[in-house]
């Protein structure tokens, strides 16, 4: 007997909500790990041996401080990471396993590569791609690879989950033109595949204008979309593994940074106890850094950095209470302990944290030190009462373009400089001081409202255009979200510098000023 067309109806929408209930009770977290440091198709010269202890890392970080369930975290490494078994579990483990509102934490560790673009999409007319265990060398071309386009269709499917993608291998261009198999194999530790039968040149070819972040081609788009890009080298340089210890002991010089970077005690500059991800960018950066400068083969080495700007000042994990041994055992009690709170970021599902304090919340902000390369003084002092007038100097041991913030204690900023009605608008000069408001101004400055506050100078020495992020149009005139402002910024300080014959992290130099209104 057929069903009358309303309980048919009816027992379909109960059967859908059902079905949905089930599958959103299974959805969960989940992780995907993988490693290849031995191939089917290569030499054992090409072999890598840190991705296997990367990815054990990489485990331990997340059952023991992003509160991954061991159960949700898939790993695949060697003979087990080939190219239909890796999709298929991006498919199936990450994708189909989840729910919008989870988070997918995928990473890999091994060879990146770079083959000729089929679909005629890229500039430079070359895919970047991932190695995987049967990687093959075609007639003149890597095979059974795992494109950048690959990669993009899959992350487009994971919308609305907090997305986390971590590559700890590079993808160059112009090395790829440029060594030959043999001249690669020489550098033990290079995480890179030259294209089979490249020929050596003299010099190298000309470098595309097109900057990506390794197998991903377009970052605004993804990190619009939930995904947190990380990567172990700017174009056009090369990932390692840490050569300086033993072979079983190796890993990636990327990941090592990447997981110690996660414990306050490395990289918390601020000390409040929450590792922010331009703190935790910072740290890897300067790691990177410090092995690429010891080492003979490695030029340069710049870890990258995509996500939407208001991610930059959240916590990397869930803040716990944090003392150094030095705190530990002091008696003062004048530093309160510090608050945090849960913040939007617009491309996340999860809670993500920052210091309630939106003066403190500067350092996590920006990520970067303030050693002593930019000066900033008031003429008053430090310390101002209501209505006093004050001027402001700024003085930069590098020449560069200047950006003053002035941030109080509600999150409110103003844009000291840039400005209108500066005389001129002209790059600093190094040991130059510049005042702030000078006689041109036809002004002072006047100290208003209560508490404590910050000057932020950033000193950019690259030609970087920051115009659509700090207009001189709102200089003075407009109040604005510190955090919002501050991240903007940053989020474009972090981008690879392509104005000379090296890609590279951007030159610039910071200095605050914390000051008090009675």
């Amino acid at each position: 007997m057929a069903l009358p067309r309303t309980v048919s109806k009816l027992l379909s929408g109960a059967l859908a909500l059902l079905l949905t209930q089930s599958l959103a009770a299974k959805a969960q977290d989940r992780a995907l790990l993988v490693g290849i440091g031995t191939y089917e198709n290569l030499p054992e010269d090409m072999f890598l041996h840190g991705p296997k202890n990367d990815v054990k890392a990489i485990e331990a970080l997340l059952t023991r401080t992003l509160s991954f369930k061991p159960e949700a975290i898939r790993v695949l490494t060697d003979g087990k990471a080939s190219r239909e078994a890796i999709l298929s579990s991006v498919n199936d483990w990450l994708i189909a396993g989840t729910a919008p509102g989870d988070r997918i934490f995928f990473y890999f560790s091994g060879h990146g590569l770079q083959v000729k673009d089929a679909t005629k999409d890229e500039e430079d007319g070359m895919d970047e791609a991932l190695s995987t265990f049967d990687i093959k060398a075609g007639e003149a071309d890597w095979t059974n690879v795992i494109l950048d386009d690959d990669l993009e269709a899959l992350l487009e499917k994971m919308k609305g989950r907090t997305v986390t993608l971590v590559i700890d291998a590079c993808h160059s261009g112009t090395i790829s033109r440029s060594l030959s198999a043999e001249q690669l194999s020489g550098m033990s530790g290079a995480r890179y595949l030259p294209r089979p039968f490249a020929n050596t040149l003299k010099n190298n070819a000309t470098r595309g204008l097109r900057i990506d972040l390794g197998v991903v081609d377009k970052p605004a788009e993804l990190t619009a979309g939930g995904v947190t890009a990380w990567s172990a080298a700017a174009p056009y340089q090369v990932a390692w593994d840490d050569v300086r210890l033993p072979i079983e002991d190796r890993h990636g010089v990327f990941t090592s940074a990447y997981v110690a970077g996660y414990k306050p005690s490395e990289s918390d500059g601020n000390s409040n106890g929450l590792v922010s991800n331009a703190e935790l960018f910072q740290y890897v950066t300067t790691k990177s850094k410090e092995y690429c400068s010891a080492q003979e083969n490695c030029d340069n080495l710049d870890p990258q950095l995509e996500s939407v700007p208001d991610a930059l000042g959240t916590s990397v994990a869930k803040p716990e209470p944090y003392k150094t041994e030095q705190t530990a055992t002091t008696t003062d009690q004048s530093k309160p302990e510090p608050v945090y709170q849960q913040a939007k970021v617009d491309a996340g599902t999860t809670s993500a944290y920052v210091d309630a304090n939106p003066v403190a919340a500067i350092s996590d902000i920006v990520g970067k030190a303030d050693i002593g390369e930019v000066a900033i003084s008031l003429d008053t002092g430090p310390t101002l009462k209501k209505g006093q007038s004050f001027k402001i100097s700024v003085t930069s041991k590098h020449d560069g373009h200047l950006v003053l913030l002035d941030v109080n204690g509600e999150g409110v900023a103003t844009q000291i400089f840039p400005n209108e009605m500066a005389q001129k608008i002209t790059p600093l000069s190094a040991g130059a001081t510049l005042t702030i408001p000078d006689d041109y101004y036809g002004f002072d400055f006047e100290a208003d409202g209560s508490g404590e506050n910050m000057l932020v100078a950033i000193v950019v020495s690259d030609d970087l255009d920051l115009r659509d992020v700090a207009p001189a149009a709102q200089g003075l005139k407009t109040e604005l979200d510190a955090r919002k402002s501050l991240s903007e910024i940053v989020a474009k300080l972090q981008k690879t510098w392509t104005g000379d014959a090296e890609n590279r992290g951007l030159r610039w130099s910071l200095g605050t000023l914390k000051y008090t209104i009675e």
